[in-house]
């Protein structure tokens, strides 16, 4: 029988970095922490894929189970290094209620979120706490305080608190949490710590080791180059054997090598975190998508991708400077994530400027977000900062449409 091979993930090196990314005309796209831009190699992983799968009754190599392995130990190479610590599950909302799954908490225990963390990492913490009578306890921070601070303060305060639920960059400002702090503070208390790391994976190194964390998540559409529909999830040691996963099915179980499963005794789970894996992940398109962005985010490495963003933003703060905007945002942020912060009476306007502009980013909360990736030039900024400045100057409009 024939063997048809999907192509091998194609990377190009930074200096090439905007001729891979597929780009049309002159729209400047701002927005990456929302959706990842998508790259020329996944594209192409991704139709070879549609085409073989076009074709079932022939081998395709690598098949799902392999496409699955290789993705594994890719992600792997962003924690420590080990892929029996990765498990595939649809999104980071799926996995996050994996982890609250599985940490205990009884009446009267509490759970740290961020006042306006985004709503995966704050949904399945309200019904856990729910139906366990635990209380939820979200950080607010004061006039002048930081996040990490704030957070700190919050720990210290609470003799009941049993699990922080928290990311390292903020979704909606590019906030960064000093977590080798928080961590630390957790550590001493024996408090379990889950991650939201969406907004930071591919781009922001993790320190597992330092941190010690029981969970972390992360979708693999944003900064991660991948797929919707495809995520992963981190799990410490302990809970590769004593966790419980939400869902149930043939993939996270040993079946045997005659791959048989019993209605006496349940089959024994799949070794590591293969037991949260979730079902349905075998789509051989978006799991060559994931492998295709993967290997280019690994090829750029995570910390040359943070520092060549951190001159994209520096950019434009300093366009803002030059336009007389340097109030309408602040440089306390991560290196790809930054918000502005216009005048209520001129947010519609500003909005309004930059999509007229061709310029798109996320108007959400009061704030524009801005965040870049590396199809995006240093010079691009300029014509942000233009667009702003021309809307400062043409006064209010209707209400910004939220997007």
């Amino acid at each position: 029988m024939p063997t048809l091979r999907l192509p091998d993930p194609v990377t190009v090196p930074m200096d090439q970095a905007p001729d891979a990314f597929v780009l049309e005309g002159d729209a400047l796209y701002l927005d990456c922490a929302a959706q990842g831009p998508r790259l020329r190699s996944a594209h192409a992983a991704a139709m070879a894929a549609m085409d073989a799968a076009a074709r079932p009754w022939q081998r395709v190599s690598p098949t799902p189970q392999e496409q699955r392995d290789i993705l594994r130990a890719l992600l792997s190479r962003l924690f420590d290094g080990d892929a029996e610590a990765i498990a595939l599950v649809p999104s980071a909302a799926f996995g996050l209620a994996a982890a609250a799954n599985s940490l205990a908490l009884a009446p009267g225990d509490s759970v740290l979120v961020l006042d306006g963390q985004f709503p995966s990492n704050l949904l399945c913490w309200q019904q856990r706490c729910a139906d366990t009578g635990a209380r939820l306890r979200g950080v607010f921070r004061e006039p002048g305080q930081d996040w990490t601070d704030a957070v700190l303060a919050a720990i210290a305060a609470d003799p009941r608190l049993r699990i922080a639920a928290l990311p390292q960059v903020r979704w909606d400002d590019g906030a960064v949490l000093d977590l080798d702090r928080i961590s630390a503070a957790l550590r001493e208390r024996g408090i379990a710590l889950v991650l939201d790391l969406s907004q930071s994976l591919g781009v922001v190194p993790p320190d597992v080791g330092r941190w010690q964390p029981d969970f972390i998540v992360s979708v693999g559409y944003k900064w991660l180059l991948g797929a919707r529909g495809l995520a992963c999830l981190w799990v410490a040691p302990r809970w590769r054997e004593h966790g419980r996963p939400i869902e149930h099915h043939w993939l996270a179980r040993d079946g045997g090598p005659d791959w048989r499963f019993g209605v006496d005794a349940a089959a024994s789970f799949a070794a590591g975190a293969r037991r949260f894996d979730a079902g349905g992940l075998d789509d051989p398109v978006r799991l060559a998508l994931a492998i295709a962005g993967l290997a280019q985010v690994l090829a750029w490495e995570p910390a040359k991708i943070a520092a060549a963003l951190g001159e994209r933003t520096d950019a434009l703060h300093d366009a803002l400077d030059a336009a007389g905007l340097s109030a309408w945002t602040s440089r306390g942020h991560a290196p790809h994530l930054m918000a502005l912060t216009p005048p209520d009476d001129l947010l519609a306007a500003a909005d309004a400027a930059l999509r007229e502009a061709g310029i798109s980013c996320t108007c959400r909360h009061g704030r524009l977000r801005i965040a870049p990736h590396l199809h995006v030039a240093t010079g691009d900024m300029t014509r942000v900062a233009d667009a702003l400045s021309r809307a400062s100057r043409q006064g209010p409009r209707a209400a910004c449409r939220p997007r």
